[in-house]
């Protein structure tokens, strides 16, 4: 995990101990334990969520819509990290066991989401501006539009790609001497060789991660949800007050979830290269460390914000969990009874056609 990599460093030559003795930085016992069921919690409810988007779009619901498009990648880019973190609490426990490589992936695999998932979320912000402020000018324009989604999706996760490479690079698996003991512990930690170029990636990638994974997509939503709101407030429909109630609920979660670790990052970067006492570093490392884990819900809370909020979403997935308790019994029964559950249970898999076998699903 990126910042959790750049920052948990045990030897610091701007921390200063009034006592002169060894300050070490490692998390204590029950700290690592808290942090792991925390991550547990999330890598649970992400994967459950972002799995059954990408289930929906691939067997239920055909992208039609820009918007669709964006949603699919966002929930790729969610599950490429909730499916990384066992493996990144596994490897913490146990001195990372997978090796090297297994270290520079998994330690870029948040940095990867961060950028194409917040992206993408600016992305589906300003489609959203497009198909409902500029509706009647745009009309034309959007359905031209939808073939150069992916290309869109396809650019970001480059770009994602291209800022992910300096913490591919240079995150390395390596041995640190234990403060105070004869043993060495293994670390998965960004790793330099030359002081000049620590000191320009530990101010460069913060700033690209408040820059571009914050500040950019925040800009866009405010902006694009704002004018959307006062649209909304100007129509004539009964259901202008709940796509309120959602609009809001979308900056408010980002903000919620994206505000205090991005505080935190910068203040933590401002004081990088100043001389500090060993228990304030302790106190900014376990703030950042709340604070991130907060940043993390976020893979969480998607799928529930911008696709189970939906009717026909919601219709998909009670038509998931329908097929897979006939698939289940079907199976389970197909000894004793030569019919099965076929009899009752109607699928809403997409034919070979593309077309929905269940007219709920029709757009």
């Amino acid at each position: 995990m990126l910042f959790s990599i750049l920052f948990n460093y045990s030897i610091d030559d701007y921390i200063n101990d009034p006592d002169d003795e060894p300050c070490s930085l490692d998390l204590h016992p029950v700290g690592v334990t808290t942090k792991t069921y925390i991550y547990s919690i999330i890598c649970a409810f992400g994967l459950m969520g972002n799995a059954l988007i990408m289930i929906t779009y691939m067997f239920y619901k055909r992208t039609k819509t820009m918007t669709d498009v964006y949603l699919f990648n966002v929930a790729v880019a969610d599950l490429i990290f909730v499916v990384a973190l066992p493996f990144i609490i596994y490897n913490e426990q146990y001195s990372w066991l997978m090796g090297p490589v297994a270290c520079k992936i998994l330690g870029s695999a948040y940095s990867i989401n961060l950028y194409s998932s917040m992206l993408l979320l600016a992305c589906i912000s300003g489609d959203r501006y497009v198909a409902i402020v500029q509706a009647r000018r745009s009309f034309g324009a959007r359905s031209r539009a939808m073939i150069y989604s992916r290309l869109i999706c396809s650019a970001v996760w480059g770009f994602a790609v291209a800022l992910t490479l300096p913490t591919l690079i240079y995150t390395k698996r390596y041995d640190e001497p234990v403060l105070g003991a004869q043993n060495v512990t293994v670390m998965c930690h960004l790793h330099f060789t030359e002081d000049d170029t620590a000191k320009v990636m530990k101010v460069l990638l913060p700033s690209l991660q408040m820059a571009i994974g914050f500040l950019l997509p925040l800009i866009m939503m405010v902006l694009c949800y704002s004018s959307i709101m006062c649209t909304l407030q100007r129509a004539q429909s009964s259901q202008r007050h709940k796509a309120i109630r959602v609009v809001l609920a979308v900056v408010v979660v980002f903000i919620v979830c994206h505000l205090p670790y991005n505080v935190a990052l910068l203040n933590h970067t401002l004081d990088l290269f100043k001389q500090r006492s060993c228990q304030a570093e302790k106190m900014k490392l376990r703030v950042l460390a709340i604070s991130r884990s907060i940043a993390y819900l976020h893979c969480c809370l998607n799928p529930v914000l911008y696709a189970f909020v939906g009717v026909k979403f919601r219709s998909h997935f009670r038509q998931i969990m329908v097929d897979l308790w006939c698939f289940s019994k079907k199976y389970i029964y197909s000894a004793r009874s030569s019919h099965g559950t076929s009899d009752f249970c109607v699928s809403g898999l997409k034919s070979s056609d593309g077309s929905n076998n269940m007219s709920s699903f029709s757009a």
